[in-house]
């Protein structure tokens, strides 16, 4: 209970940003805090800000570990620009996040962490929080280290464990300033370690601990609402775009009745795809970790020839190490789904941060003429859809399909409306029937180009497939050089005429507004925000957001015709404008590229466009 006198104030939106040491517990209290703004009924989306180095030092900016979020009674696209409110459990965190907040901002700070040891880590000379130099923001010195061990003093704890507990005291700060109840968390804690009965009540009473602090002392002088959003009726939950995508491959296992293999090598930031699809054996999902990137997409190819829905994950170097394999699913034509979740690269890169650097990889790079289905997600919960989509054309088309998705994708959540298996489509894979006396291993339907999916033990079926180029219709080895063009022309053509059956490009405002924005991928949320609020605005300007990028749509050429001004926007030095100019060299694009491991942030290219706009 709220004390009698607190005023309530409500709001539209709030950006909520915790931020501390790798191993304060940040990341675990931004999901706790997600999981309870989607039970009050709040549209939100999430931006986890790992450190890339594994260890490094404590107390230093380079290790500090962020998480934030979005949420509002309106619909949610993006993780937010500026915090309104910030976390910060030592001077670190609070110098790593000073340019994200915005001015008059609450700033919670663990009081206890503000010593001359923290400060000189953190390269400050003195107290930010005491020398009038974060004037102008709110700060709430919080001795939460010291609150924390009086709050479990009653129990029998080491020092260590003790500490662990006080990212729940920041918590509890945070649950009281926004009217939310403890219910849920203290229910987290009963599941998570009901087998230790002392660490379920440490959490509860330090999470009890900072509540009570923020009510009893009056330091946060009124608490905040912000009613629900209007969502549709439905089963909801808080998704990250990793188990999105597991469970899209589950959905599509169902509707095809293929039974799911996933070969897979760990690699940030792709693992929890992995590890979420090897808990789900009870729905016959076959999940092998591989010794490497290579034996991960070879075991996968293996499967899809026996007659599974084969997927294997990955991010940018790993993709790099499979290349000749995925040739090898492009030559035999088996069905197989590649996800890479982009991370900042080359060679290890930035590991921990987002790009959109592996788009020329994803279409081009492989030996020969390799062609294969290239889509991207374009939001966390779209990865469930994505997956499942890339699961419908590989099977249903027989070729290789890469799935793109990024870090800011994977590790981010959003609300996600738990759709009916009913209410996807079914899938058709083209299996070959037994003693078909029509079967041959390359003979191809007119429509699509596909051949029939032959699977071993299928008696009158025995074939033969391999890396070696095939003679066309009987699938023998062959070297003719007529044979090679045109097997290599077919290939080509079936990729091509997906484009029959993926929708074509919609185009988000006027026909013929003064600016067309591009984008692809995992900009769409925060390129509708901007387009959204520019246009009610009374700015002429579209988004044409492209999702399908290998074929792309069959109307591309013709939405681009409409606008004098095109600028593609995207989280690299500006591939796809590069793709769009070998396709359709006759328009011209300007560009806007950001490559700092950082997403866009509305603010920026609200800028850019209306620079272009005013020229």
């Amino acid at each position: 209970m709220t004390r009698k006198n607190n005023t309530v104030v409500e709001l539209e939106q709030v950006v909520v940003r915790f931020a501390g040491d790798s191993g304060d517990g940040m990341q675990l209290i931004g999901s706790l805090f997600s999981d309870s703004t989607a039970f009050s009924g709040n549209d939100f989306a999430t931006f986890p800000d790992y450190p890339a180095e594994i260890r490094a030092p404590q107390g230093t900016v380079s290790g500090v570990s962020g998480f934030q979020i979005h949420f509002g009674r309106k619909t949610v696209h993006t993780s937010g620009d500026l915090a309104d409110v910030l976390v910060a459990m030592n001077p670190a965190s609070l110098k790593a996040n000073m340019r994200w907040l915005k001015k008059g901002a609450i700033i919670i700070v663990d009081a206890d962490a503000f010593n001359k040891r923290g400060l000189e880590k953190a390269g400050y000379n003195s107290d930010p929080t005491t020398d009038g130099s974060l004037d102008g923001y709110r700060i709430l010195r919080t001795p939460i280290t010291e609150h924390t061990k009086e709050a479990v003093k009653h129990l029998d704890l080491d020092s260590k464990t003790t500490l662990k507990t006080k990212n729940m005291f920041s918590l509890g700060m945070i649950l009281f300033m926004f009217s939310r109840d403890t219910q849920l968390i203290h229910e987290y804690f009963e599941e998570k370690f009901k087998l230790n009965e002392l660490v379920v009540n440490a959490n509860k009473a330090v999470l009890e601990a900072g509540y009570n602090y923020a009510d009893t002392f009056e330091i946060i002088g009124n608490t905040f609402r912000i009613d629900p959003a209007p969502l549709q009726k439905g089963r909801y939950r808080n998704i990250t775009g990793n188990t999105a995508t597991a469970w899209g491959f589950i959905a599509a296992s169902e509707r095809s009745g293929r039974p799911l293999f996933l070969g897979s090598y760990p690699i940030t930031p792709a693992t929890e795809i992995l590890q979420e699809l090897a808990t789900h054996k009870s729905l016959g999902v076959k999940a092998f970790q591989a010794e490497d990137e290579i034996a991960g997409v070879v075991s996968a190819i293996g499967a899809s020839f026996t007659g599974s829905l084969a997927i294997t994950t990955t991010s940018g170097p790993g993709l790099s190490l499979k290349s000749e394999a995925i040739g090898l699913a492009v030559m035999t034509e088996l069905p197989i789904v590649i996800v890479d979740v982009q991370r900042g690269g080359p060679s290890t890169g930035l590991p921990t941060k987002s790009e959109q650097s592996d788009l020329m990889q994803a279409l081009y790079g492989r030996n020969g003429e390799a062609p294969v289905i290239v889509i991207a997600a374009k939001s966390s919960t779209d990865c469930f859809y994505s997956a499942f989509e890339a699961s419908k054309l590989s099977l249903e088309h027989m070729t290789p399909v890469i799935l793109l998705t990024d870090g800011s994708l994977a590790n981010g959540s959003e609300v996600f409306k738990i759709p009916s298996a009913n209410d996807l489509p079914l899938i058709h894979p083209p299996l070959a029937e037994a003693n078909d006396p029509e079967y041959k291993p390359y003979k191809r339907d007119d429509n699509k180009l596909n051949r029939k999916w032959a699977i071993p033990g299928t008696e009158g079926l025995r074939h033969r497939i391999g890396g070696l180029e095939k003679q066309d219709i009987t699938g023998n080895v062959s070297h003719d050089p007529l044979n090679h063009q045109r097997m290599t022309q077919l290939r080509e053509e079936k990729v091509q005429r997906v484009a029959d059956y993926i929708p074509e490009l919609e185009v988000i405002g006027e026909e013929k507004a003064d600016l067309l924005v591009v984008s692809w991928g995992g900009t769409y949320g925060v390129m509708l925000t901007v387009i959204e609020k520019m246009q009610a605005q009374g700015k002429s300007v579209a988004l044409a957001h492209f999702r399908h990028l290998m074929p792309l749509p069959k109307n591309t050429e013709d939405v681009l015709g409409r606008y004098k001004n095109i600028i593609v926007c995207e989280i690299n030095n500006g591939q796809f404008v590069k793709y769009l100019k070998m396709n359709y060299p006759q328009f011209r694009y300007h560009q806007y590229n950001k490559i700092q491991g950082l997403p866009f942030m509305e603010t920026e290219l609200e800028a850019i466009f209306n620079e272009l706009l005013n020229q």
